[in-house]
């Protein structure tokens, strides 16, 4: 369990990335280091369908001369020398970027607070084929649904190691737990599907087994023998799930590469309102135990908590 944790290696590699690009030509550099593992079951009418286990390290490394940048990566050991090599030659024939370059050295994270986005407890295969299928049992328990389109239960586990040739190293591990059903109700031409699944930091904040298989199968039933309703105005209250979809296409629509290219259709809605009054989306990269947070960002940069629609009007660009 300790050398899985363990992320020296990679802290030392990424440092030799950096050195080795500095000695092939470059003015600036950075690398960053990634180690995954992960482990999934999945299941279907109480037989296990399929096991997965995967782990690796992926290296990227990144170099400026000048204004010109380029990077290259791998996933096996790799000679930094020629690596650094690869990425400096490249970056010579590259086209000038005025605004390529690191971070300034005063953005960059000092402090590194701890967000509770590790849970290292790590699973056995035994142990998620237990729990797939106890998920799956409760779907399949519900009346009206005829058929089962599989449990599945995962469990993964990252680390970044980032170094910069200004002289910052940082590193972070985090874990993910999930859990998914998927239920079909109803017969023939009627039948209908529906799933529900969760994803958690830590194994304990998980929803029940009984309880993600359940909303599976009620969801599948809730399907069938829908209605139509004539053309009208009238509320409409969406879905968890649909809300989800919409915040994604907002934050899509924000990012700051399509903003610069002119490709996205808010990109003159700056200080406008773009949802209904009351709606307020906050971007927080500090939230205790979040999927997303992080103690620093892919340049080494201290991440801030801000708000991207307040009261409907949107506030920033995703940059």
């Amino acid at each position: 369990m300790t050398q899985i944790l363990d992320q020296s290696d990679l802290t030392d590699r990424a440092a030799a990335l950096v050195e080795a690009a500095k000695r092939a030509g470059a003015d600036t550099a950075d690398a960053v280091c990634v180690r995954g593992m992960s482990l999934s079951v999945d299941v279907r009418l109480g037989k296990i369908e399929e096991t997965g286990r995967s782990e690796g390290d992926d290296f990227t490394l990144r170099v400026f001369v000048g204004r010109k940048t380029a990077n290259v990566s791998a996933n096996v050991v790799t000679d930094p020398a020629e690596l650094a090599e690869r990425a400096v030659a490249m970056a010579r024939v590259a086209p000038e970027d005025k605004y390529a370059g690191l971070a300034d050295e005063d953005r960059l994270a000092t402090e590194f607070p701890d967000l509770d986005i590790l849970d290292p407890s790590i699973p056995s295969a035994a142990e998620m084929t237990e729990t797939a299928l106890a998920v799956e049992d409760a779907a399949r328990a519900v009346a009206g649904v005829t058929n089962s389109g599989g449990a599945s239960a995962g469990w993964s586990l990252g680390g970044l190691v980032l170094a910069t040739s200004g002289g910052f190293v940082g590193s972070y591990l985090t874990s993910r737990f999930s859990l998914s059903a998927s239920a079909i109700a109803g017969e023939g031409t009627g039948m209908e599907r529906d799933y529900e699944s969760d994803v958690k930091v830590h194994r304990r904040d998980l929803a029940d087994p009984a309880s993600i298989g359940r909303k599976a199968g009620e969801r599948a039933v809730r399907r069938l023998n829908p209605t139509h309703y004539a053309t009208r105005r009238g509320v409409v209250v969406y879905d968890p799930r649909v809300a989800t979809s919409i915040l994604g296409s907002v934050a899509g629509a924000t990012n700051g590469s399509s903003i610069a290219r002119k490709t996205s259709f808010l990109c003159e809605k700056m200080g406008e309102r773009i949802l209904a009054e009351g709606i307020r989306i906050t971007d927080d990269p500090f939230r205790l135990r979040g999927l997303a947070s992080r103690p620093f960002d892919g340049e080494g940069v201290t991440p801030e908590a801000f708000d991207l629609v307040t009261d409907g009007v949107l506030q920033r660009w995703f940059l």
